[in-house]
């Protein structure tokens, strides 16, 4: 297990499982936001999250995988089930060098809500958007194991909720037993209101949300096929998001074909 898929960075990377292989993985964070930012001016509104990750990865074939993940999250008051997520991922380019190789992907994506929660609020845990994401996405590894995935696309959100451009960069080392990466994960939204802007009453569904944010995930083999990991992130600046850091760990199960 060479990535580890959290609710901290992007939804998908540059990995691939392989035929017949599948990751679990349940991740458990914390959220510690300490401020809005008001548009992108900064406010004295705070609040803390807590949330409860699952996450399922399949290897169809050597170069497709598709996978799924459903967050449970607590935000002050508010908790449920939040958007049920789908990603296949197809690997159309491999090309090997002498001591690195270049791999190109595309990955098409759906979510949307599992359960009815609550519009209309900062703590609100989501804005009850259903998804189409695109992505493509660019992996360069060296054969010393050090690798750096470049990844953007389209988020189609459909009804009233802003559609956006997603933008991921990440670096790191990938061995057989250790795994961590730094990352810079960037959305820009396509339009929408500002929060406390006009028009009045507002729909929060229609709020843009823009967001620069940075982290790194440190994972290793436990014993045998279980694995664990860190993650760190930090949104530092956006629109009409909340800013602060992010923690979360998790258990990975790795469950491998044997050949017989």
């Amino acid at each position: 297990m060479y990535s580890i898929h959290t609710f901290s960075q992007g939804k998908i990377d540059g990995f691939y499982r392989g035929q017949g292989n599948a990751t679990f993985v349940i991740g458990y964070g914390h959220e510690d936001n300490k401020n809005y930012l008001i548009g992108e001016v900064e406010s004295n509104l705070n609040r803390t999250v807590t949330y409860l990750n699952l996450f399922a990865s399949y290897g169809v074939l050597d170069d497709l995988d598709l996978q799924i993940s459903l967050p449970y999250i607590e935000s002050n008051e508010n908790k449920d089930f939040q958007d049920i997520g789908f990603f296949s991922k197809y690997r159309f380019l491999n090309r090997e060098h002498s001591n690195a190789k270049l791999e190109l992907s595309f990955a098409i994506g759906f979510s949307t809500p599992i359960s009815d929660y609550a519009i209309g609020g900062l703590f609100d845990i989501g804005q009850q958007a259903t998804v189409l994401d695109t992505r493509a996405i660019l992996h360069y590894q060296w054969k010393s194991n050090w690798f750096a995935t470049l990844q953007s696309g389209y988020s189609h959100k459909f009804e009233e909720v802003p559609s956006s451009i997603p933008l991921v960069f990440k670096t790191g080392l990938a061995s057989s037993k250790w795994y961590f990466d730094v990352f810079y994960d960037y959305q820009y939204a396509l339009g929408g209101i500002d929060y406390r802007g006009t028009p009045a009453p507002q729909n929060f569904r229609k709020l843009g949300v823009d967001y620069h944010k940075i982290g790194g995930t440190l994972y290793t083999t436990i014993y045998r096929n279980f694995g664990a990991y860190i993650n760190y992130a930090n949104i530092f600046e956006g629109r009409n998001t909340f800013q602060g850091p992010s923690y979360s760990i998790g258990i990975v199960y790795n469950l491998k074909k044997t050949n017989k």
